[in-house]
């Protein structure tokens, strides 16, 4: 039976999706960040582009501006998209015009919650049920964007534009590319990618060899999405909702911010009796130290690092 794990870390929640052993979705709730479904006040900065600020909490987006709103008037807004951190561009959250009461969106646990399937709560004292599912493992194939599978591989690639997946393997080129569509649908739903997502599959000669292939994105993809037919050239493209940033995204946005989260979540779960000395790199330490992450770790473990940087 699948379950939610779900882990109340330092300067980030995560949830897992585990079935039959593998993590099959996964999310991570950055602290601090706007969360979809908000309902905040805010201040009109600029009509066109419609841009906001909400009360203590940074500026957004807004669609559409209400007629007749002048710059510097107050209004109810509802985050729509949460912030998505592309290179070069970040994107602002997106915010529309509510009359709803002021609120706070359901925290990544309530999310899960609400699901079908049953949750449990991981406490660092208890076998670390997240890594026997393959949890670094995970992070590692969204910072590279390598992921194996039977016969093959994976290449993703985040853009501004689109995530982009490459496949490349062993011969038969049709049973390649069956698998793997599996693979990058698979790929797809454990990330959390949205927006437009292109696949290069091997080049197919044959109509029914085409179909095949988007029949097996149609069975292993969970809705909502749409998508293209495999062209000529071995191309199909999906578009999903994109309410937030996927999880490649998030952690290539900010390497340094997530190999801290790591440590931490690393020391965390040392016995009593382990070394106190914790050597990490400079940028490492430093972000915990910025962030205050170092007291929240005293609290929780009751014991003071020492840090030991190379």
């Amino acid at each position: 039976m699948a379950e939610w794990l779900y882990e109340a870390g330092i300067g980030e929640n995560r949830a897992a999706l585990v079935e039959g052993g593998i993590i099959v979705e996964t999310a991570i709730e950055l602290l601090g960040t706007l969360r979809l479904g908000t309902v905040a006040r805010a201040r009109l900065l600029e009509a066109r582009p419609g841009r906001v600020l909400l009360d203590d909490r940074g500026e957004a987006t807004l669609h559409p501006v209400p007629p007749g709103l002048t710059q510097g008037a107050a209004l109810l807004v509802r985050i729509v998209r949460e912030a998505i951190p592309e290179p070069g561009r970040p994107k602002l959250p997106r915010a529309a015009p509510t009359d709803d009461p002021s609120t706070i969106s359901p925290t990544l646990r309530d999310r899960v919650a609400a699901t079908a399937h049953p949750v449990r709560d991981l406490l660092p004292h208890q076998p670390d049920a997240l890594e026997e599912a393959g949890w670094s493992e995970l992070l590692d194939e969204a910072t590279t964007g390598e992921i194996a599978f039977p016969g093959g591989a994976l290449r993703m690639s985040p853009t501004p534009a689109m995530t982009l997946f490459d496949i490349d393997g062993d011969p038969p080129l049709p049973a390649l590319a069956l698998v793997g569509a599996r693979a990058v649908a698979a790929a797809v739903r454990r990330f959390g990618i949205g927006g437009s997502i292109g696949i290069d599959f091997p080049t197919l000669s044959g109509k029914a060899e085409r179909q095949a292939v988007a029949a097996a994105i149609d069975a292993a993809l969970p809705p909502p999405f749409e998508r293209t037919m495999v062209n000529g050239f071995g191309f199909l493209q999906i578009v999903r909702p994109r309410p937030r940033a996927s999880l490649p995204e998030l952690l290539r946005a900010d390497p340094v911010g997530a190999a801290a989260r790591a440590a931490l979540r690393r020391i965390e779960r040392e016995p009593p009796t382990a070394p106190r000395a914790q050597r990490l790199p400079p940028a490492v330490l430093a972000r915990i130290e910025a962030e205050g992450w170092t007291a929240e770790l005293v609290r929780r473990t009751g014991r003071a690092p020492i840090w030991d940087v190379p």
